[in-house]
C-alpha cells in the first residue's frame, strides 16, 4: 500500500526534529567543554598572558637581566586595597625571585576575594613560571584585616632560545582581585606555605 504525502513529511520531520536534537546537545557539550579546553590551550601555549607553574626551580640562571613589573586592581567595585609591595625587580633569567602583594578590607563586613593574573606582552607568558602564588584562591579578609600574599617566580631560560622574544627587556604581571559569592565565606585568610606546602 503507498504512503501517503502526509506520511512522508511526517517522517521527514521526525528525522529533522531528531537531528536538530542531537545537534542542540553537542553545542551545549561543546560549550562546556570549551573553557577547560582553553584554559589547558592558554597553559601549554602562553597565549593570553597566561603563565606557567613548576614545583622546582630553572636548572640554570643566564646573565641575561629581565625587569619584571607588578601591576594589581579590584574589579566590581571591590571595598579592598590591593597593591604591589614592590614596582619591579630586575632579576637574572632563571633566577628566583620573591615578590609580594597586599591587601586590605576597607569594608564593615568580612569580604571573600578572588585573584586572576596576566603576563604582559603576551608572547611572554610561556617563559613566566610561578612556583608559588595566590591566584585563584579565595582569601577572606574581617573588616580592616590586612594580608600579604607571596609570588615566588623565575623567568624561564628557554627565553633565551626564541630569538623573536631578544627584544623583551621587561614584562608586567598584572593580578585583579574580585569579589567571590557573599553566601560562603571562608574563615580567615589562608595562604600556602613556600614550596606550596600547607
Amino acid at each position: 500500500m503507498p504512503h501517503s504525502p502526509d506520511d512522508k513529511t511526517t517522517r521527514r520531520n521526525g528525522r529533522f526534529l531528531i537531528g536538530f536534537g542531537v545537534l542542540a546537545i553537542a553545542m551545549v557539550g561543546a560549550a562546556y567543554a570549551s573553557v577547560p579546553l582553553y584554559n589547558i590551550f592558554c597553559k601549554v601555549t602562553g597565549y593570553g598572558g597566561t603563565t606557567q607553574t613548576a614545583e622546582v626551580g630553572a636548572d640554570k640562571v643566564l646573565d641575561r637581566m629581565m625587569t619584571v613589573r607588578f601591576d594589581a586592581s579590584i574589579a566590581n567595585g571591590l571595598d579592598w586595597e590591593f597593591r604591589p609591595l614592590q614596582l619591579k625587580q630586575t632579576i637574572h633569567i632563571g633566577e628566583n625571585s620573591l615578590a609580594k602583594f597586599r591587601a586590605v578590607n576597607n569594608s564593615d563586613h568580612p569580604i571573600t576575594g578572588q585573584a586572576s593574573y596576566n603576563i604582559t606582552p603576551q608572547k611572554a607568558g610561556l617563559y613566566f613560571v610561578k612556583l608559588e602564588c595566590f591566584c585563584f584562591t579565595e582569601q577572606t579578609l574581617q573588616p580592616g584585616e590586612s594580608i600579604d600574599m607571596p609570588v615566588i617566580y623565575f623567568i624561564s631560560p628557554d627565553i633565551a632560545d626564541e630569538h623573536n622574544l631578544d627584544d623583551i627587556k621587561t614584562v608586567t604581571l598584572s593580578y585583579t582581585f574580585f569579589e567571590k559569592d557573599k553566601k560562603k565565606p571562608l574563615k580567615s585568610a589562608q595562604l600556602p606555605k613556600a614550596n606550596g606546602k600547607s
